[in-house]
Formats: structure tokens, sequence, C-alpha cells
């Protein structure tokens, strides 16, 4: 087994937790310590082992896309409670709470503010209206120069470009708006300290009642 790679072991390990014919498999993150390539290739192979068999598994990970990947129901857990359950695409489009919208990559926090007219601005103090928290991913945003006009359903947040990161499939921008931190993606590159404005379509946002969210 010492001469085995990592992933020709994972194999071995599975192999034998299926000799004995259970009727559930438990993996508690079995992939953790495998390098990103070998995982990949694993997954797919799990997946396939398992739909073929048709044996009940229950996959224990910190990995949103493991989960995505492989889950016919995703169980989002915190503090040893489930906070939701369901389909991996109910999941990912509809999380029941700013916690899993985090873990489900919508891990920009706002908190705004929801006037009686439906408009988003962001929290003051001094607006009327429901105070909400709202979560996006930052491929859903976009990075525009100050004073871009844009529809009337965006949220438009100006702010300045504290870092830049180049991602391979465009850049990775830590933007500082306000007293709030947000990381959008863009096909373009922006430089450091360049003054610009994160612009949010309304159907990007989630929405959650400010009260109900806690921080982790």
């Amino acid at each position: 087994m010492t001469q085995l790679s990592g992933g020709q072991r994972q194999r071995v390990a599975l192999g034998r937790a299926l000799a004995v014919s259970p009727s559930l498999l438990l993996l508690d993150e079995p992939m953790s310590n495998l390098d990103y390539k070998v995982r990949l290739e694993l997954r797919h192979e799990l997946r396939a082992l398992q739909q073929r068999i048709g044996i009940t598994a229950v996959y224990v990970t910190h990995d949103r896309e493991e989960a995505l990947t492989l889950a016919d129901r995703i169980a989002v857990i915190d503090a040893g409670r489930i906070i939701q359950c369901g389909a991996p695409e109910e999941i990912f489009h509809r999380p029941s709470s700013a916690f899993v919208a985090g873990f489900m990559g919508a891990d920009n926090g706002l908190d705004l503010v929801e006037r009686a007219d439906g408009s988003l601005v962001a929290a003051s103090g001094n607006e009327a209206g429901r105070a909400v928290r709202a979560h996006f991913r930052g491929d859903a945003a976009r990075l525009v120069p100050a004073a871009t006009s844009t529809p009337a359903d965006t949220l438009l947040l100006p702010g300045v470009v504290a870092q830049t990161f180049y991602v391979g499939q465009g850049y990775r921008y830590r933007v500082r708006t306000g007293s709030t931190e947000v990381w959008v993606h863009a096909p373009e590159r922006m430089n450091e300290g360049t003054t610009a404005c994160v612009a949010i379509p309304r159907a990007a946002l989630m929405l959650f009642p400010r009260d109900s969210t806690t921080s982790h």
C-alpha cells in the first residue's frame, strides 16, 4: 500500500468497503488529501460506480463543487443542525438562509434597505424600509467605470479596487465599497486603486431578513 499513490489507495479502500455489500456507505472527506486532478477523476468514478450498483452513500465534505457533483440531495449542516436539505440545484439557486448562500458560493454580503417600491439602497442608518442582508456571487456582478449608466433594476455601489488577481479566465477583484469589501470577477484588467462601481443585477441578489442572519 505504501507504494500506491493517494488516488490508488482510495480506490483500494473503496473496493474493500464495497466487498462486504453494505446497505449504506459512509465516506468522510475521502478526497481531502488528494491533488485537484486526482480529485476530479475520482469524483466521476465514484459517481458512476454509485449509480451503477445503486448503493446509498452518505458523503461528508466541505468542498462545494464536490457536493454539487456527487449528490442527489445535499444537507447543509451548521453547528450540528441541518439548515437546509434538497436537490443540488435547489440548494445552489434557492438557499434558505444567508449561511447556506455563503456556503454555496454567494459569499459577498451587503447590508441593504428595501424600500416600499422594491428598490434597494445601501444601509446608511436613516433609510426607511426593510433591513435585509443581500448575498451574491462574484461572477454575477460587473465592474464598471464610475458614472456609468445602468438599468433601473441594477444595484450600483461606488468603490475602489483594493486588490487584483489574475485567475486564468479573467480577473478576481477585491473591491472596497463604503465599509464593506466584496469580490467581483471580470474579464478585463483593472489596476489597483482604480475608482469603479460594482453593478449587481437585482435578480442576482439573494435577500434575507437582516435580524435573522448570523455571522459565521
